[in-house]
């Protein structure tokens, strides 16, 4: 987060009713001589691998995306197996005992954990999923937004939270924002497998998307016009907009923002980090809601 100043405190666009009273480089291979036949090492499955047992787990239980084989290590205890293997039952996957050679080929670099499972694209869905999918539960919409949030760490503690405090979906900028890599899921603890993620080409265009549907938007930031949470009512229809760890939130996002909140410190160090602000106003926003 950012010092920066803005506009208003709590605001809305033209033509809305005034709620806030509201509760609310590797090389390329060389030519081979003619005739001689080039031995390629078998590669991953076409899609990507997830690897880790918690990880892979959350990821049968959700099962949403397309699966290929499930690999377990030859010696993995009943134990550490069983809920793998009733999870790729309930998924309808297939499931391989390997060595851990055949492991180590498939899995990369990294602690594999004795599991590797091989994986189609993200499921990525539509802002008006997300809203959806809050109606058909009859919730207030809680939705977490990313602008320009770096770094697969804090991505992926992100969405780990937003799937723990229940958001019903999480918006990405398309344009130099990190894919949902498995790298990302791993850090998430596999909790992005879980969760409703929509990429955007524009991000104003889809908060404008959101507030047209009645969903309040509040940013994270400094400044003048900020206000400090616990001062406003985070029981309304929300989407919380984490912006860049450096920057913040580029102007036209922030212009577009009902309520700039700002967290409360009494240490010496500037800020928090990006994910770490993020969450706690993810879980100021579910405490609002009564847990």
């Amino acid at each position: 987060m950012r010092q920066k100043k803005g506009k208003a405190q709590e605001k809305r666009g033209k033509g809305k009713s005034d709620r806030g009273n509201q509760k609310p480089g590797q090389k390329q291979p060389s030519q081979k001589p003619k005739g001689e036949k080039r031995k390629d090492k078998k590669k991953p499955p076409v899609g990507g691998v997830l690897t880790r047992r918690n990880t892979v787990l959350e990821s049968l239980r959700a099962n949403r995306r397309k699966f290929k084989t499930l690999y377990l290590a030859a010696d993995m205890s009943d134990k550490q197996a069983k809920p793998l293997l009733h999870a790729a039952r309930q998924a309808s996957v297939n499931v391989e005992r390997v060595d851990k050679n055949r492991l180590g080929n498939l899995a990369g670099a990294g602690d594999h954990q004795g599991v590797v499972l091989g994986i189609g694209d993200y499921p990525y869905c539509e802002v008006e999923d997300i809203l959806e999918h809050a109606q058909a539960i009859g919730e207030k919409p809680l939705i977490l937004v990313m602008d320009l949030v770096q770094g697969t760490y804090n991505v992926g503690t992100l969405l780990r939270t937003a799937e723990i405090v229940g958001v019903h979906g999480v918006v990405l900028q398309d344009r130099r924002a990190p894919e949902i890599t498995p790298v990302i899921v791993q850090h998430s603890q596999g909790a992005a497998e879980h969760l409703r993620i929509a990429k955007v080409t524009n991000l104003v265009k889809a908060l404008d998307t959101l507030k047209a549907a009645d969903v309040w938007v509040a940013g994270l930031d400094f400044g003048e016009d900020a206000q400090k949470l616990g001062s406003i009512d985070l029981d309304r229809p929300l989407a919380i907009i984490v912006g860049h760890e450096g920057e913040g939130m580029r102007r036209l996002v922030r212009d577009s923002c009902d309520i700039v909140l700002e967290i409360p410190q009494r240490g010496h160090v500037e800020s928090l980090n990006a994910a770490v602000a993020g969450s706690v106003v993810l879980y100021s926003a579910w405490q609002a809601r009564g847990f």
